[in-house]
């Protein structure tokens, strides 16, 4: 990402993932979502790159090291339903994205990638618009002037597992708030803690093809928090733990 006067400009070496960019945020756009305005998709300096309108300086970040108290994590709650109340047509579907992840994730035998798929076709599929990535850095200004950058992954699913995902994210980077953040979210849409974190063997098996060796412990233990993980062969040097979530 780098500034072009008054716009910014997202880049890649690959074509194809900035299309994808550009169209996610073309669809979204449609919706009164607060998105950066696409300008234009093309190559820039000898990079592909969307323009699209600069975000604000100010990071909602900044917001959960400055306090502990609760408000943070609920304002950011409001924020994600507001995007789960939009129909994702158009968008990608994120089963189908777990699926694919899951089928190349690195160390599970067969026994454990084929009950993974099992478990995640029997969660409940969705139609709403979800971030894929959505955590405070990805959230900048404040009050009415939110806007949320970052949409390469969204995707057309249930709003539990974008919020699940949220979960695993923010137990890397800022392990105290996440559980916080699920019972928050919980609170203001009336869902269950537990249909939240019902995705998380799914979510966390996927995040494997992320290349996030930091994150390789949290990981499989939330893949043997809920069963038997018997078949699971975490790379060289990771510790294989049982641990509850949170």
């Amino acid at each position: 990402m780098w500034r072009l006067g008054a716009e910014a400009v997202q880049a890649s070496r690959l074509q194809g993932v900035v299309i994808q960019g550009g169209a996610n945020l073309s669809i979204l756009e449609r919706l009164a979502l607060p998105t950066p305005k696409v300008h234009a998709v093309g190559e820039f300096d000898g990079r592909w790159g969307v323009l699209m309108d600069r975000a604000p300086s100010s990071c909602f970040a900044d917001q959960f090291v400055s306090t502990a108290e609760s408000a943070p994590l609920e304002d950011m709650a409001q924020l994600h339903r507001r995007l789960h109340e939009k129909p994702g047509d158009g968008l990608p579907s994120l089963m189908a994205r777990l699926s694919a992840r899951i089928r190349r994730a690195e160390g599970l035998d067969a026994a454990s990638r084929n009950r993974l798929l099992l478990e995640l076709d029997s969660l409940p599929d969705g139609d709403r618009v979800c971030h894929g990535d959505f955590h405070p850095w990805n959230i900048h200004g404040s009050g009415q002037g939110f806007m949320i950058v970052d949409w390469l992954d969204a995707c057309c699913g249930n709003p539990l597992a974008d919020v699940c995902r949220t979960y695993v994210l923010l137990h890397h980077g800022m392990p105290g708030r996440a559980m916080g953040y699920v019972e928050a979210y919980a609170s203001v849409t009336g869902s269950e803690v537990s249909g939240i974190l019902a995705w998380l063997p799914a979510i966390a098996a996927a995040r494997l093809t992320e290349g996030v060796a930091n994150e390789m412990t949290s990981c499989c233990g939330w893949l043997a928090f809920s069963h038997d993980c018997r078949g699971f062969e975490p790379s060289a040097g990771v510790r294989f733990v049982r641990n509850h979530p949170g």
